[in-house]
């Protein structure tokens, strides 16, 4: 991360800390729910399958980063689908860059090539090892493998979601991403009910011994994004809702946090770690400043 980077991040920091502020800082635009996968936790992918024109991307970028944003990520659907006119994701994050977005991010499933050296980070779905991915997921892991080891950049971070299917296979995700050059890191989350997916939640129990893997394999080395001072509170899911430093954009609808605020009670079930971490860190947690601070000076 560029000192300039940092230093504005932490002003920001202090000032939402003291003055109690609810800014936005990281946001997210939605390009496309349509995607080529139709996987078995996902509850957001081809309701329309509409490619959202650029002039509309265009508008959601300089309307974030006029409220402050400066940590954007690029979601989908699947985000590598999204073309028009000659433009493709790789002209978006430029652009992005460009306005002054500190950090561009882009979220993918992985099943195209992995050329986007400009992102800082691409946040891959991996959700196990062959056999619970591809139970999840459809047959995509060996090609998704492949993408990684030929991608054009060390920029890749895997992105599990943590369910009933998969729960066991926290330490051969981690294994794998230590063994592959490209990936710099892994960050988990746990699955996020939403009503036709209610079965793959969960349980208090689970939570417990994935975040002690999750833990152990951090001890063990491996790169976990995640923070370990935010596990507890994960656990109980008694970490304030929604994170107001995060906005989503999709379509020209501007959400608090994430797409799911507008489902009767999901929030109160929310398996995103990085809202328990981001809540708690602008809540005022000593442990977590100082955890966030070297886990994303090392990764970032």
């Amino acid at each position: 991360m560029k000192l300039s980077s940092f230093a504005y991040f932490a002003r920001f920091g202090v000032r939402t800390i003291l003055l109690h502020k609810k800014d936005p800082i990281l946001g997210t635009i939605i390009l496309t729910d349509r995607c080529n996968l139709h996987c078995k936790h996902c509850s957001v992918n081809n309701i329309c399958s509409v490619l959202y024109p650029y002039r509309q991307i265009r508008r959601e970028m300089e309307a974030l980063y006029r409220m402050g944003v400066r940590i954007l990520f690029f979601c989908g659907g699947e985000t590598f689908l999204w073309q028009e006119g000659g433009r493709t994701l790789r002209d978006l994050v430029i652009e992005a860059k460009e306005m002054g977005f500190l950090i561009v991010n882009v979220v993918t499933n992985g099943t195209f090539p992995l050329d986007l050296p400009e992102a800082d980070l691409i946040l891959l779905s991996l959700d196990g090892d062959r056999e619970h991915h591809n139970q999840i997921r459809g047959d995509t892991y060996d090609t998704i493998l492949k993408n990684v080891r030929e991608a054009t950049a060390d920029n890749i971070c895997f992105y599990m979601a943590v369910n009933q299917l998969n729960k066991g296979c926290i330490p051969a995700v981690c294994r794998l991403a230590q063994s592959l050059e490209n990936v710099r890191a892994v960050s988990f989350n746990f699955h996020t009910p939403y009503p036709d997916t209610r079965q793959l939640a969960l349980t208090r129990e689970d939570k417990v011994r994935c975040c002690h893997a999750i833990a152990r394999m951090k001890r063990q080395g491996a790169p976990v994004f995640n923070l370990t001072s935010a596990f507890p509170f994960i656990i109980r899911g008694d970490f304030p809702t929604p994170c107001y430093q995060c906005v989503v954009m999709e379509n020209g609808k501007l959400s608090t946090c994430g797409r799911c605020i507008s489902v009767p009670g999901l929030c109160s079930e929310c398996g995103y770690f990085f809202v328990a971490e981001y809540t708690l860190l602008f809540g005022g947690r000593p442990e977590i400043l100082l955890e966030m601070l070297a886990t994303y000076l090392k990764y970032i």
